[in-house]
C-alpha cells in the first residue's frame, strides 16, 4: 500500500508516517499544504491519500478541495479524510464523487490505532469507513426528514453501522443479534427510506450515504 499524507501539523504528520511505516506500509511522501500534496499524488501515484480537512492558507476547506481534485485526477485513489470536527463540506463535495474507497475519521480516532488501521485498510480495499460520531451527527442533522422518522430505534442503530461501512456479520456482532435479524432490519430500512434493497455492501453503503447527503441538503 503506497500512501501520501497531507497534514499541516508537523507532529501529527510525522507521527502518522512513523506509525504507518512501523506497520510495514509504504509512506511515499508527506505534504504540509495542498499544492505539495497534489504534486506528490501526481509524482508517486499512491494507492491511498490521508488528508487533513483544514490546511493552509486559510485553514478552512483546502484539504477537501485538494482531495476532490486528487480524485478527479486519479479516480481510483482511496482517500481517508481526517478532521477535528464534523465538516459538512465532506458530504456535499467529496461524497458527490461516490463513497467507494472513501473514509472520514475524526482526528481523535487516530489515537485508537487498531480502529485507525482497520479504517485505512477498509478504504484501501475499496470500501467505506465513516467515523461513528460523524454518522451520529449526520443522522441528527437529517432528523427532520420524515423518512428517517419511519425507522425504529433498532433500525436507526443498524443504519448508523451500515453508514460506518460494516457488513451484516459485523453489525450482528456489534448488536448481539443474528445475521438473519440484521438482514430483516436492512430490508425494512430500505423499504422505509424508499431505496431499492441490495445484498452488495458497497452499493448499500453508497445508497445510505447519498441519502444522508440529500436529506441534509434539503433539510
Amino acid at each position: 500500500m503506497r500512501i501520501v499524507i497531507a497534514e499541516d501539523d508537523p507532529l501529527l504528520r510525522e507521527g502518522l508516517a512513523l506509525l504507518l511505516r512501523a506497520e510495514s506500509l509504504d509512506v511515499v511522501a508527506t505534504a504540509a499544504e495542498p499544492d505539495g500534496f497534489l504534486a506528490a499524488v501526481d509524482a508517486h501515484r499512491p494507492d491511498v491519500a490521508i488528508v487533513d480537512v483544514r490546511m493552509p492558507p486559510t485553514h478552512t476547506d483546502e484539504g477537501i478541495v485538494a482531495a476532490v481534485e486528487a480524485r478527479r485526477r486519479r479516480p481510483d485513489l482511496a482517500v481517508l479524510v481526517l478532521s477535528a470536527y464534523v465538516e459538512q463540506a465532506f458530504a456535499t463535495e467529496l461524497l458527490a464523487q461516490g463513497s467507494a474507497r472513501l473514509g472520514y475519521l475524526l482526528k481523535e480516532r487516530v489515537g485508537r490505532v487498531d480502529e485507525f488501521l482497520n479504517a485505512l485498510h477498509r478504504v484501501a480495499d475499496g470500501g467505506t469507513a465513516i467515523d461513528p460520531d460523524v454518522v451520529a451527527q449526520l443522522l441528527t442533522r437529517t432528523r427532520p426528514d420524515t423518512r428517517l422518522e419511519r425507522l425504529s430505534p433498532r433500525e436507526r442503530d443498524v443504519l448508523a453501522l451500515m453508514a460506518e461501512g460494516l457488513g451484516n456479520t459485523a453489525i450482528a456482532e456489534r448488536l448481539f443479534v443474528t445475521d438473519g435479524a440484521v438482514h430483516k432490519h436492512i430490508r425494512s430500512i430500505f423499504a422505509k427510506l424508499d431505496l431499492a434493497p441490495t445484498d452488495r455492501a458497497d452499493r448499500r453503503v453508497t445508497a445510505v450515504l447519498h441519502y444522508l447527503e440529500d436529506a441534509h441538503r434539503r433539510a
